[in-house]
């Protein structure tokens, strides 16, 4: 469901445009005398000054015509009309205007949720991996590396990269411990141990510029 927010001006303006809309609607006829300050100001449940500004912009409008002695007197339903499009048009840009920077507020609070709980991952991973430094990174064999069909001992694997190569699986099989004999081939997923710079130390001996 759409969700329409409605952003209220000053209590006086929304009184005038209630006022216009009953004189909109039919409900007063021109010529006809609405509500004194007084008795304005207690049914909106304001101060009598609030209804006296209310009463100005109708006033100032010529949608009334206030006298003293006379009272308020209803004299033009077109400038009613006039001023509830006004009255909307102007809500609708507010509500628009609202709307935009709700929303950009909540991007702003998504994206620092999103920093945070980026952050404590890689905290907690790097808390992980300290205490358990025997977890293995791991590298894909692909034909753009030059070592296909060369063994660990022939590239000297350990000498470039200071990783330690613990196993290789290969179609579907794992080789744990594989020894320094044992060649590199396509599609292999090679996992390592080794130091936190360790993955890309291997990816730029495997892969080089």
């Amino acid at each position: 469901m759409e969700n329409k927010l409605r952003v209220n001006g000053p209590k006086y303006q929304q009184i005038a445009a209630d006022i216009a809309s009953k004189i909109a609607e039919g409900k007063y006829q021109v010529g006809d005398k609405i509500y004194a300050r007084s008795s304005l100001a207690s049914q909106y449940g304001v101060s009598s000054e609030t209804a006296r500004r209310a009463i100005c912009v109708l006033s100032d409008l010529q949608i009334v015509s206030s006298n003293p002695g006379s009272g308020v007197i209803i004299t033009s339903v077109e400038n009613a009309l006039k001023f509830i499009k006004q009255y909307t048009d102007i809500q609708s840009v507010n509500n628009l205007r609202k709307n935009i920077i709700d929303s950009v507020e909540r991007q702003k609070q998504e994206l620092e949720y999103f920093y945070n709980c980026l952050s404590d991952l890689i905290d907690k991973t790097d808390r992980f991996r300290s205490l358990n430094p025997f977890v293995p990174f791991e590298i894909e064999i692909t034909q753009s590396t030059p070592y296909l069909s060369k063994s660990i001992a022939e590239v000297n694997f350990w000498h470039h990269t200071s990783a330690t190569i613990i196993g290789i699986k290969r179609a579907g099989e794992l080789l744990i411990s594989p020894g320094p004999y044992a060649t590199f081939k396509e599609d292999d997923i090679i996992y390592f141990l080794g130091d936190e710079d360790c993955p890309e130390r291997v990816k730029n001996f495997m892969y080089p510029t």
